[in-house]
């Protein structure tokens, strides 16, 4: 049996950013602190280099306001790129690029707000102080991160920090895979924590694999086991007759959670470039990635969902209470209607709506609206055209159990019905759900699982297409709907 090792908890861990959060905003104050000094006794030729010229940065106090408020910026900026995710799997070659991308548009956005408007002399002036804020952020960034890197690096090279694996095959592919990363010539950092039985055949006729590590279970158990071991990679190897099994374990593993999932090619995958290597020293695996957005793409929708919600949620304040007055007079019963949908990598949520349906309208049990539909008021009938009935789900978006760009979460009652024609449903889980969607655009409300697998197409497409723009373009599309009162 494999020694078992124990490896710092690491994605979930604060320590590890703690530390490069740390770094960062000391780099950031020592290159504001040297800006400073730069322009103050090098760019003005009437101070000399005493200790009165001291004083006079000291006392100056947009030196001290610099130091309070642009290290923050910094950071902001930092965490918008994604750069304290994953942190104990940084490379250092992309750490130098990416430093260098985001100190370069740190530095142009400092001299823009900053600097262009300060008297220094002539204009040469500005454009050196901006390559000096640029050259010495830069340095002092890159340095302390590399050393944080390479120790990282270091550790997880001499087993001091291992990521959670799951092996996912039964055969000999699995068995040999394993023994291929165990003796590469420098370990990666795939700490296995058991295997999953595909083939219980293969595995009785060879037992090589419960040799090393247990059987943890059959693909059935795949997201229990990712939950209970904290599982930070995948790796599928299975036999060439298996490979049918692979499109179902993919649906397994990409409402899980952000792991990183990897296959063993074959030549075919090596003769069309699916292979991408990121050690020359490390086993070829085609990775699949779960990150349908560049990192700073992620950030900027969060962002921009918190500020339109609270946006929304103040200038559509007024509307908020005419329309729970109108909820009240014309029909008893509560204003507000929660109801628990399956959101985020599958998880329950309660989605919150104005009631646009007489109370107990399900008491026979889950049904879907139809047009002429008994159950709903007048009112809320009119809400739906004009999708007034959504506004209160702003709340969730703030909540960050929703976006408002997203496929639409549904009850688990028809997600299994859903699935049973179209497995490929379980995707959707991989994002948000969202108070508008393409689906909800192109195709309106579901009144029944057909209608619900037909609109699925479209949010797929979203998939595809996932992006800032076409988050754009969707809340364009809703907004015409709500003016024209086309809502379905």
């Amino acid at each position: 049996m494999q020694k078992k090792q124990s490896p710092e908890k690491n994605n979930a861990s604060w320590k590890p950013v703690l530390r490069y959060i740390l770094c960062d905003f000391i780099a950031a104050l020592l290159s504001w602190g040297a800006l400073f000094t730069f322009r103050k006794l090098v760019l003005e030729p009437s101070q000399a280099f005493t200790q009165s010229s001291i004083h006079t940065i000291t006392n100056d106090p947009n030196f001290w306001l610099g130091l309070a408020i642009v290290p923050l910026g910094w950071l902001a900026l930092y965490t918008i790129q994604g750069t304290y995710r994953n942190v104990l799997r940084k490379a250092r070659l992309k750490e130098l690029l990416d430093t260098a991308l985001a100190s370069l548009i740190g530095s142009v956005v400092l001299f823009f707000l900053l600097l262009i408007d300060d008297n220094v002399g002539p204009s040469r002036n500005h454009y050196l102080s901006f390559l000096f804020l640029l050259a010495v952020h830069f340095s002092l960034t890159y340095m302390l991160r590399l050393l944080l890197t390479s120790q990282t690096v270091h550790r997880v090279h001499t087993r001091q920090i291992g990521f959670p694996t799951l092996l996912i095959g039964s055969g000999n592919k699995a068995y040999h895979t394993y023994l291929d990363i165990e003796n590469q010539e420098t370990y990666s950092g795939n700490l296995f924590v058991g295997y999953i039985n595909v083939n219980e055949e293969l595995r009785t006729l060879d037992s090589s694999l419960d040799k090393i590590m247990p059987c943890l279970g059959s693909l059935d158990d795949l997201r229990t086991l990712v939950e209970k071991h904290n599982i930070e990679e995948v790796i599928i190897a299975v036999e060439d007759e298996e490979k049918e099994r692979i499109n179902d374990i993919l649906l397994h593993l990409n409402y899980c959670a952000d792991l990183i999932i990897k296959l063993t090619p074959d030549a075919r995958d090596l003769i069309i470039g699916s292979v991408k290597q990121d050690s020359i020293f490390h086993s070829p695996f085609i990775v699949i990635n779960n990150r349908l957005m560049a990192e700073w793409q992620y950030s900027v929708k969060r962002l921009a969902d918190i500020f339109l919600s609270l946006l929304a949620m103040i200038i559509l304040s007024p509307v908020y209470l005419v329309t729970a007055l109108i909820v009240k007079c014309t029909s008893p019963g509560p204003v507000f209607y929660a109801q628990e949908r399956v959101g985020y990598h599958g998880r329950p949520f309660r989605m919150h709506k104005f009631r646009s349906m007489y109370v107990d309208a399900e008491q026979s049990g889950p049904a879907l609206s139809k047009d002429d539909d008994p159950r709903i008021t007048p009112f809320g009938r009119f809400m739906r055209k004009v999708r007034l009935d959504e506004i209160p789900q702003f709340y969730n978006v703030l909540k960050g159990t929703m976006s408002i760009v997203g496929p639409r979460p549904e009850r688990q009652f028809y997600i299994d019905q859903i699935v049973k024609r179209a497995p490929e449903y379980l995707l959707l889980q991989r994002v948000k759900p969202g108070i508008t969607s393409w689906g909800q655009v192109k195709y309106g409300y579901a009144s029944n699982v057909d209608e619900m697998v037909e609109r699925l197409r479209y949010d797929l497409l979203y998939l595809d297409n996932m992006s800032l723009t076409t988050d754009l373009k969707i809340m364009v599309y809703t907004g015409q709907i709500i003016l024209q009162g086309r809502g379905k």
